[in-house]
């Protein structure tokens, strides 16, 4: 039980340093920056050291645990222990990055305080093993987020990306609150753990988990609600870092961790996988017409957390779990790294695809790359897979048949089509030993993954046939891209087919009917 104290302590160092750095708001605050980030990494070692001591215990276990006269409730198992690791190593990185980053700025101090403030009820969030708690800590992140989308508070684009998330943020908290009502009526208690274990499919909770989806959903941006998250950009980029590397992930959180409760409503999880795979495959096209860096990866994310909204509709909560941490680590380099990103891309004389394919090539890839997928997994990987699991393969492997297109085009250097191969080769055998990886870690804090039903098997074909012919459309884009309707086509989907102005549009009303 004692190690439970480790876990703990790793919000509350980040906690002090915070309530410090309120004291020295201004520029250049003295050892704000650099107090400021030791106690991140202090985070992020006594997370590692509760994650090492869980692996040598062999499970997890949750407690009460009274400090300076509160008591904290403490959940420490595969899903809470990998959150805290994650999420602590990224928030070093970033407050790191934001001492030269930030260095100069008018209001330094309150930045990095603020900053300590979002990763420590990050870290309270993903521990909680009582509902409270969580509700708490759900709501003191879009709190203290808040804070930092308006850093920059004259600037008027600024406070609209701040208003839309702020209104996102109530309405996910709203049914947060009120799925947890529907869970302690259901269970008659507020402790996680023990609602997991004795939750029942009635009435109360499908309607939790209907509500917990929904919070989910609101919190991850997903269609038609996604606005705000590329409107956030005005931020300084260690926001745009830590929000797209760590908050943006508290949805997908929430899924995992209820993972016992959704699978009771199997209606709502057809619904996030169609929500989410719609969402997935909207954001990826909108995201191949950005100008811009930032916006572009933006919409990047949108995409990825709606892939791992799917996911859980499919019931592969270890799997999403996995998603989390490799799109987290990924995108925080991508912001961090934005600028260099920029001069790159500057450099190139001629930006576009290395090689532009035939009709032919583009069959030959597709036909190829799912090839090696299936003698893989007949090799390695399909024995005990759940048919979910082997289909979000396939879904996968459709990424390595565009780039194996390209590959294959006859003006491709050889040299190229080699390395595209031995790529597709790496990633099913990556995507299976990963997947075996994830499922032994997280045996015994998730549920494993039922068997689909017809509506699973209607929804998983569902899902092969559209992923594949965006693939299709994608790979063959340079072919019928002259075509006028791809140029109506592009400038529609640079606008985000405009469901953000729609939702402008609302809240303007909104705001004039609030006034009048």
């Amino acid at each position: 039980m004692a190690y439970l104290f480790f876990p703990l302590l790793s919000p509350l160092v980040l906690l002090v340093a915070a309530f410090y750095a309120a004291r020295h708001p201004g520029k250049r605050p003295g050892r704000v920056p650099a107090l400021t980030e030791a106690a991140s990494f202090a985070a992020f070692a006594m997370a590692a050291v509760a994650a090492t001591l869980l692996v040598v215990k062999g499970s997890g276990t949750s407690a009460l645990i009274g400090l300076f006269g509160v008591g904290l409730s403490v959940r420490l198992d595969a899903v809470s222990a990998v959150m805290l690791v994650l999420v602590s190593f990224i928030g070093w990185i970033v407050l790191r990055y934001s001492r030269t980053y930030m260095d100069g700025e008018d209001r330094q101090g309150a930045f990095t305080g603020w900053m300590s403030a979002t990763l420590a009820a990050v870290l309270l969030l993903v521990m909680s093993g009582n509902l409270f708690q969580m509700f708490a800590a759900w709501t003191l992140t879009s709190l203290s987020l808040n804070r930092l989308l308006l850093f920059y508070p004259e600037r008027a684009t600024a406070q609209r990306a701040a208003r839309k998330k702020a209104i996102v943020a109530r309405l996910s908290e709203g049914a947060l609150a009120g799925a947890v009502i529907l869970l302690i009526a259901a269970t008659g208690t507020t402790d996680i753990e023990t609602l997991l274990t004795s939750a029942e499919a009635d009435w109360l909770t499908m309607g939790a988990a209907l509500l917990l989806a929904l919070s989910a959903v609101l919190a991850s941006a997903q269609f038609p609600i996604h606005g705000w998250l590329t409107e956030v950009m005005e931020a300084p980029t260690p926001v745009s870092a830590l929000l797209h590397a760590g908050v943006i992930n508290a949805g997908g959180f929430l899924l995992i961790r209820f993972a016992d409760v959704m699978l009771l409503a199997p209606g709502v999880m057809a619904l996030l996988v169609m929500l989410g795979g719609f969402t997935a495959l909207f954001g990826g096209l909108v995201m191949l017409t950005q100008p811009a860096v930032k916006t572009s990866l933006a919409w990047s994310t949108i995409a990825q957390m709606a892939f791992m909204i799917m996911q859980c509709g499919l019931a592969l909560f270890p799997l999403a779990l996995l998603h989390i941490v490799a799109h987290s680590l990924y995108k925080a380099h991508a912001f961090l790294s934005s600028g260099e990103a920029v001069r790159n891309v500057a450099a190139i004389a001629r930006p576009g695809p290395i090689a532009v394919p035939s009709a032919r090539n583009v069959v030959q890839a597709f036909v190829i790359a799912i090839a090696i997928y299936g003698l893989v997994g007949t090799v390695i990987g399909f024995d005990g897979k759940s048919v979910q699991a082997i289909a979000l393969g396939v879904i996968l492997i459709f990424g390595v048949a565009y780039l194996l297109a390209q590959g294959f085009a006859d003006a491709a250097p050889r040299a190229l089509t080699q390395r595209i191969v031995v790529y597709a080769l790496v990633t099913s055998v990556s995507y299976f030993a990963l997947q075996v990886i994830a499922q032994s870690l997280t045996a015994g804090s998730l549920p494993p993954t039922p068997n689909p039903g017809p509506l699973e098997w209607a929804l998983i074909l569902l899902a092969l046939i559209s992923f594949g012919v965006v693939a299709v459309a994608q790979a063959t884009f340079p072919l019928w891209a002259s075509h006028p309707a791809a140029t109506g086509l592009r400038v529609h989907l640079t606008n985000g087919l405009y469901a953000n102005a729609i939702f402008d549009k609302l809240l303007d009303g909104w705001s004039k009917r609030s006034a009048a």
